[in-house]
């Protein structure tokens, strides 16, 4: 595919190295205020409701709301937004009850990770589920975080005319060197700052693409004379519809999402995040819609006749409108998007195995100090990091679109499943939430190898709702046999 690069111009490239290098000085200036492993992994339960609710929502969206959900209203027309209808909802809910509750409990409880509290819940004293979630966590976010790396590199090579191989290193390399500075904070505090970058990229770019066009009725017009379908957000059929929806089953096993609701300062100041971050999912997903939309018709623009082509359509329209500086902030929202994402995701991996292998299990009768730990967590963290961007090396051509669904409906299916019940429900047991989160992986992994082709049915569906069962069914059994 033919490049569409800008950055050629002086101050265009300066602009656009500022958005890849500001995240960096916010690791240097946070640095001081990660004195220990709760700053690192949860900024010591001490962030503001604002700084909570941007970060939450920038953290879940990521290179597959840019680049997947544009691609798929490319595609698809006005139906796509059913891709994003059933996330908002849940999100906006979650932040309310889930995020209230899970707050008030995990400080009740001193826990740091959701592992921390499934274990201190569930009074799992031989760590059952401690050492299942890490191994879950490790093997779907490492994918995850091979799908942001994946999108970057290809991304940055695209915006700057270089090997994708060159682009990978250069993307992976900054993101490690300002989350090794300072851990959640900065990840935090620099969610908000690309979340007014992506502001500019997913609002002030499809307003000027529809005048450009000529307006709404224009783009309906034109979708309608190419295909009656795309103006139809019923065309798509039931089962498509439904599996759209079902995105929103994902969101409360995300690690990098709920650990948000668990580092604000007050839990009911989420109301007030609720409201913050339930608008900025709107505004975010129409820019991703209507930038899909607005590709479809611009003239002088080839036909893209793949889904994985139809993911530059942002890059593309971003070259065809806008001047090299514009461009080069348009651009930078793509890095915002996918940053946001893989920082929050590479400090689940950290926690994972500091805070729950090394110093809960394989070091649990022996003291560790706060600056080892803290030492520890940054060496993990970029091990992890580099262990992805290899994976994301080897990638295959499979598009972000779904790459990012099958880890999201991997973690939704077997973490989301086991804290809702556990919220909940006060009879869940630990046999019920073990086989719970077995039942939701193994589904996960077997139904996206052998059934999702024929059946039409995306994994997370019958993962989600056959691990619900499970753990009803097993704790009902194993609560009784307690008695």
């Amino acid at each position: 595919m033919e490049h569409y690069n800008k950055l050629d111009h002086p101050v265009a490239l300066g602009i656009f190295l500022l958005t890849l290098f500001l995240p960096v000085l916010v690791g240097l200036l946070t640095r001081r205020k990660t004195k220990n492993q709760s700053d690192f992994f949860v900024g010591g339960r001490a962030m503001n409701k604002f700084v909570v609710a941007l970060s939450a929502v920038s953290s879940g969206r990521s290179s597959w709301l840019v680049l997947g959900v544009s691609g798929i209203a490319y595609f698809r027309g006005v139906g796509a937004v059913w891709a994003v209808i059933g996330y908002i909802l849940v999100e906006m809910f979650q932040f309310i009850y889930i995020g209230k509750k899970l707050r008030a409990q995990t400080e009740s409880l001193q826990s740091m990770t959701i592992l921390d509290f499934f274990e201190s819940r569930l009074n799992d004293k031989k760590q059952i589920i401690r050492s299942l979630g890490a191994l879950i966590i490790a093997v779907f976010m490492i994918l995850y975080v091979t799908a942001q790396m994946k999108a970057g590199s290809v991304s940055l090579s695209e915006a700057l005319d270089i090997p994708e191989i060159a682009a990978l290193f250069i993307s992976g390399t900054l993101l490690l060197i300002y989350m090794a500075l300072g851990g959640y904070i900065a990840v935090a505090y620099n969610d908000v700052i690309r979340a007014v970058i992506m502001i500019i990229a997913l609002v002030f770019f499809p307003v000027v693409g529809l005048i450009k066009i000529g307006g709404l009725p224009v783009l309906l017009n034109h979708l309608f004379a190419s295909d009656p379908a795309l103006i139809d957000p019923f065309s798509l059929g039931l089962g498509m519809i439904t599996g759209y929806l079902a995105i929103g089953l994902g969101s409360p096993g995300q690690p990098h999402i709920v650990v948000r609701y668990m580092s604000i300062d007050n839990p009911e100041k989420l109301r007030y995040a609720a409201v913050v971050g339930t608008i900025w999912n709107v505004v975010m997903a129409w820019g991703a819609l209507f930038i899909g939309l607005i590709g479809r018709v611009t003239p002088g623009i080839r036909a893209l006749t793949t889904q994985k082509e139809a993911e530059l359509i942002y890059l593309i329209l971003a070259s065809k409108y806008f001047g090299p500086i514009l461009y080069s902030v348009l651009i930078g929202g793509v890095f915002a998007a996918i940053l946001s994402t893989a920082d929050s995701q590479l400090l689940v991996l950290s926690s994972t195995f500091v805070r729950d292998l090394y110093e809960k299990i394989l070091c649990k009768n022996k003291p560790i100090d706060e600056k080892s730990k803290l030492k520890l967590s940054r060496l993990v963290l970029i091990v992890s990091g580099c262990m992805a961007m290899l994976l994301a090396c080897f990638a295959n051509n499979e598009t972000i679109f779904w790459l990012v669904l099958f880890a999201w409906g991997g973690l939704g299916a077997s973490l989301g499943t086991a804290l809702i019940m556990t919220l909940y429900w006060k009879r869940t047991t630990v046999a019920g939430t073990a086989a719970g989160m077995l039942t939701g992986t193994f589904v996960s992994i077997v139904w996206r190898i052998f059934l999702k082709e024929s059946t039409g049915i995306w994994e997370l569906i019958p993962a989600f709702f056959g691990a619900l069962f499970v753990i009803f069914c097993v704790s009902l059994i194993t609560a009784k046999s307690k008695t």
